[in-house]
């Protein structure tokens, strides 16, 4: 797909089978339940689908399932980003021959790297590959915040660079990525609570976990902020509200996991070292998702 990516992103769940392997069937669903939700993207192998879990293997397994089961009906999205380069790399040109509308890529994130180390894998990824690369900006994993000033470098510099996920919570960050650096990158927000102000700062859209859980719901929001009626957005925005803050309050993967089971997807337990929410943080979720009776599917 040509087309420039905007919108909401649904940051794919992993289901995982009770001997933990990737459950394609579920994973099936999942990626049916957001494009019928109307959002404008799927992601494959994002910190919500729990890549950093996952063998080179059931990357590549699970980026190609995405990619399948979608079939052309929206864009691809296949996180690439791994602690080396070669990896790294390795993955980006799969991802591109599998398919992949664009390939997202964050920083290795255990050896503490300099600034100018980031730049050069970064920019070893870009150049070895021909689709649009996403950088995904994830301070609180890599330990580098990669500023404006360095995104719009980054993006002048190399063509392919053309989208940033900013994943830092700052939308003062947020809002000089888009204001400063709009001619040559567009920026999705990656932290689901802040759609209004970044959707009407002129973000080019949201990346969200919680779109698993409601698709369709987060779409409306996106779309009447789009057109203009913040009324109808900030009435929409407060029904959801409470099952947003309550997922977006607890420990995120666990508790999109817990929600996916409460509205009739098992998609299984994190991958440890993660564990499942505890029962006071799971009977909020299913308190929030009770009051939204709709999200239900069928069994």
């Amino acid at each position: 797909m040509t087309s420039r990516l905007s919108g909401i992103l649904t940051a794919l769940a992993t289901p995982f089978t009770p001997d933990d392997a990737i459950d394609e069937k579920l994973l099936r669903r999942l990626v049916d339940r957001s494009i019928d939700g109307g959002v404008d993207g799927v992601v494959a192998c994002g910190s919500t689908g729990e890549f950093a879990a996952m063998t080179g293997d059931e990357r590549r397994l699970l980026v190609e399932t995405v990619i399948d089961q979608t079939a052309g009906r929206a864009p691809v999205v296949a996180q690439t980003g791994a602690v080396s380069t070669r990896e790294a790399v390795a993955l980006s040109r799969h991802a591109e021959a599998a398919g992949a509308s664009v390939l997202m890529v964050v920083a290795p994130y255990y050896e503490p790297l300099t600034l100018d180390e980031t730049l050069h894998y970064l920019r070893t990824v870009a150049d070895a590959v021909q689709i649009p690369i996403m950088l995904y900006n994830l301070p609180g994993a890599t330990g580098v915040n990669l500023t404006p000033e360095t995104v719009g470098m980054l993006a002048r510099r190399h063509q392919n660079i053309r989208y940033i996920k900013d994943t830092s919570a700052d939308m003062a960050q947020a809002g000089q990525l888009i204001h400063h650096h709009g001619d040559v990158i567009s920026t999705f927000i990656g932290w689901d609570s802040l759609l209004l102000q970044a959707t009407s700062e002129g973000a080019a859209g949201v990346m969200a976990g919680t779109a698993n859980v409601m698709p369709a719901e987060l779409v409306s929001v996106h779309r009447a902020l789009r057109d203009g009626d913040l009324t109808r957005a900030r009435e929409q925005w407060l029904r959801i509200y409470p099952l947003m803050d309550t997922l977006m309050s607890a420990p995120f993967i666990p508790a999109i996991k817990a929600a996916l089971e409460e509205i009739g997807l098992p998609v299984g337990a994190p991958r440890e070292p993660l564990l499942a929410v505890d029962d006071a943080t799971r009977a909020r979720i299913a308190a929030a998702v009770a009051a939204l009776p709709h999200l239900s599917v069928a069994r």
